[in-house]
């Protein structure tokens, strides 16, 4: 009985642990998928464009991506989305064309990784911000360009 027990609370302890390890993770999605969540309910769209080369964009994705404080921010105020710049085969639909990855990051005039672009969410605005950024470095340069392309005051 006593093993039963310790084996319970063992899962009970798996499952926890599992749930916040979910709630820690920025909640990326496909273009198309943050383009029809906005669609429902209006909000910010944030757009990492990376390439599989790039080490910058895995640094971002395993220290800045990782950080509680980031986080919280890009889930609570943003869909995310993650757009491989290079990647020609994935296609979707966005305002009337077709387009594949690589096509949606050179229409929205990325050249550098890794690179953040910020749609409003009436999806006719967009503004970028370039480069690798440590987390407090992020969240600074996120709320500057809120401030100053968009006028919102985070």
């Amino acid at each position: 009985m006593k093993k039963m027990k310790y084996i319970g609370l063992f899962f009970l302890g798996l499952l926890i642990s599992i749930s916040s390890f979910a709630q820690g993770q920025i909640k990326w999605m496909k273009f198309e998928e943050a383009i029809a969540a906005n669609s429902s309910n209006p909000k910010m769209i944030i757009v990492d464009v990376y390439t599989d080369w790039c080490g910058w964009c895995k640094k971002m994705d395993s220290e800045t991506f990782t950080d509680s404080k980031v986080v919280d921010y890009i889930n609570k105020n943003f869909y995310a989305v993650k757009l491989n710049a290079e990647d020609t085969q994935r296609t979707f639909e966005f305002m009337g064309k077709t387009y594949n990855e690589a096509q949606m990051a050179a229409a929205m005039r990325v050249n550098s990784y890794p690179n953040f672009v910020i749609i409003e969410p009436k999806l006719q605005n967009i503004a970028q911000l370039p480069g690798y950024r440590q987390p407090q470095q992020f969240l600074a340069g996120l709320d500057e360009l809120l401030e100053k392309a968009f006028r919102i005051k985070p």
